[in-house]
């Protein structure tokens, strides 16, 4: 569902709305209107610009009382081991499987053959299986030791643990009394846990006096050399048969395990959602994590400290715990999200900032500067120091960004060149130049192969890293070029430029799509505007208000004040969060939130909605 369909459903512009990117399990006669919706081209299909008052009110989502991102078990990477091979066959099963339900069974006999039983490797693994056999029954108890460390027996300590006891007890028997004493202390004592009954290991170390294997109570029974070789060779083999069949398939897997366990992901990704939808969302991509679609409407935290104009702000990392901001004041502020309190100060900068980036991790930010260096800053220790300071170029920087894998950094600046920095060498890994003027902003692409620059030439520019060469241009703007941001999937490019205008363009066209306007930038100032969401324009303006935009109808949904007091240089957003953050000419931050209006918020809603609203025009 388009943003203009859900926040139809949701309400008018205004009085603030909240929706969901998701699409709802509605009534017959509500799935039969929004299906007939769908059929219509999209300049005919309601939109959130539209007039009225909340038409349908279960789509309206509403705040959760004392949400914290802290208050839920995050999605850790040590929750499951991927590298487990358990975990690995299970995933394995579960594709195939749902493969199999879904009629594609060349491809799960595929799947299977190229994960378990390639002929070249169940030859191989046949081969090794003989091997260890021969070396069974021949007593040739080094070649068992080397063949324990191959992969049909590494994992099996039981066996490991009766083959070395078999070994110790031919010691004994031939009163090799020196070689058993080495290897008990060796190889069995770390394995003495797996001893089959209490008094065994006891036993085995009584056997160094003894005169006969016979004369301890644990192997009084046993049949000599020859038939207990037999029977660990015995033993081996059901072994690898359980194991075979195992790899065949024998394993059970419940129903539609691999569908069960991604709703329950999508599940666990409504719950932990700031705000909830009154009724359960129905997710039409598995590609990204769910988050309500929110238009904001009040003001939720004013953050204060910097003594000069906030030119940048930016979320730490994908879960947005915190906030870094950037100021004329020479320092960087970093905020803890939620309550606004001041985390610590950045310092070192000589000049303004003009712009951060942080790795997706949030482990380290980017802050460029007008002192013509671009410094590093560890979040991970609690004095948060710089870590390092790349120097390159002359004049103002004005934009840094992380590459996807934070191991390179791009910047841009008054000197007209775009800079690839190696973030571990700390040097210029690549220069690209072409631009006729400076350089407010640069990004890379989802994927990270390409950096996209804007600059005071009016261009677009599209550089490939590896080749250095500029492989598009658009050159379609009428004013300075501010801004560029692109989509999740890279399909989309947002810019900003100094003719009050924001544009979408359709990369692979290099056609303009939309063009989005009602805000102010004609000055020399430096307005962005970024993607929120998959439905959602946000962006800052010269007359002191945040805009937002439908993205697929180009209207204005909210022109919210009331939260700054001079220019808004620009608007983030964070989808974990599921908030906008603002920084203006005024000194000040802002976080924003959707927070219904009294008549339809629920007690615990409205006790949890700390700001004021602003004015909606």
């Amino acid at each position: 569902m388009s943003a203009a369909d859900a926040a139809q459903q949701a309400g008018g512009s205004g009085g603030g709305m909240a929706a969901s990117n998701a699409e709802y399990s509605e009534p017959a006669t509500l799935q039969q209107q929004h299906h007939q919706q769908q059929q219509q081209p999209a300049s005919q299909r309601p939109s959130l610009t539209d007039g009225g008052r909340q038409t349908n009110p279960h789509y309206i989502q509403r705040p959760v009382h004392g949400w914290r991102l802290d208050n839920f078990v995050q999605p850790k990477a040590d929750l499951v081991n991927a590298d487990d091979p358990r975990v690995k066959d299970d995933i394995i099963r579960m594709i195939a499987q749902y493969l199999g339900d879904e009629g594609f069974n060349g491809s799960k006999l595929t799947l299977l053959d190229e994960a378990n039983v390639k002929a070249f490797e169940r030859e191989e693994r046949q081969t090794e299986i003989k091997r260890i056999r021969k070396a069974i029954l021949d007593g040739d108890w080094a070649e068992v030791d080397k063949l324990c460390a191959r992969s049909v027996l590494r994992n099996n300590k039981s066996f490991i643990y009766a083959a070395y006891k078999q070994q110790y007890l031919e010691y004994i028997e031939h009163h090799e009394i020196q070689k058993a004493f080495t290897h008990l202390n060796k190889r069995l004592k770390p394995l003495e846990h797996l001893q089959t009954t209490p008094n065994e290991f006891k036993d085995l170390c009584y056997l160094l006096t003894a005169k006969s294997v016979h004369d301890v109570p644990s192997f009084r029974n046993w049949d000599g050399i020859v038939p207990a070789r037999e029977k660990l060779a015995e033993l081996f083999q059901s072994m690898i048969d359980y194991d075979d069949g195992d790899r065949e398939g024998s394993v059970y897997v419940p129903p539609n395990r691999l569908l069960k366990l991604m709703r329950q992901a999508v599940a666990y990704q409504v719950e932990m959602s700031r705000y909830h939808p009154s009724i359960t969302p129905k997710l039409s991509t598995l590609l990204h994590d769910y988050t309500p679609l929110v238009v904001p409407n009040a003001v939720k935290t004013v953050f204060r400290g910097h003594t000069g104009n906030v030119k940048c702000v930016e979320f730490v990392g994908e879960d947005g715990r915190l906030i870094v901001s950037g100021s004329s004041d020479n320092t960087c502020r970093v905020w803890e999200t939620e309550t606004g309190a001041a985390v610590g100060v950045l310092e070192g900068h000589s000049s303004r900032i003009w712009d951060m980036s942080s790795t997706l991790d949030g482990s380290f930010v980017a802050s460029a500067s007008g002192d013509s260096t671009v410094k590093l800053w560890s979040l991970k220790e609690s004095t948060m120091p710089c870590v390092s300071t790349l120097q390159g170029g002359s004049g103002d920087v004005y934009t840094v960004k992380y590459h996807p894998t934070g191991a390179f950094l791009a910047t841009g600046g008054y000197d007209k060149v775009v800079r690839l920095y190696d973030v571990e060498r700390g040097v210029v890994a690549k220069t690209f130049t072409g631009h006729q003027l400076s350089i407010p902003k640069v990004i890379f692409s989802p994927l990270g192969n390409l950096i996209i620059s804007g600059s005071k030439d009016n261009t677009i520019k599209f550089w490939d890293i590896v080749s250095g060469l500029c492989i598009k241009t658009i050159s379609s703007h009428l004013g300075e070029v501010t801004c560029v941001e692109m989509n999740a999937d890279g399909t989309m490019l947002l810019s900003s430029s100094k003719d009050n205008s924001n544009r979408l363009w359709d990369i692979r066209m290099l056609r303009p799509i939309r063009k989005f306007k009602g805000h102010q930038n004609t000055s020399k100032n430096f307005i962005r505007a970024s993607f929120a969401g998959e439905s959602l324009i946000v962006g800052g303006s010269e007359d002191g208000a945040v805009y937002v935009w439908d993205r697929d109808k180009g209207g204005v949904l909210q022109r919210l004040r009331g939260g700054h007091a001079g220019i808004v240089y620009s608007v983030a957003w964070n989808a974990r969060q599921a908030l906008f953050a603002s920084c203006a000419e005024d000194h000040s931050l802002c976080t924003w939130w959707y927070r219904p209006p009294a008549s339809d918020a629920a007690p615990a809603a409205s006790a949890s909605s700390t700001g004021a609203p602003p004015t909606l025009e």
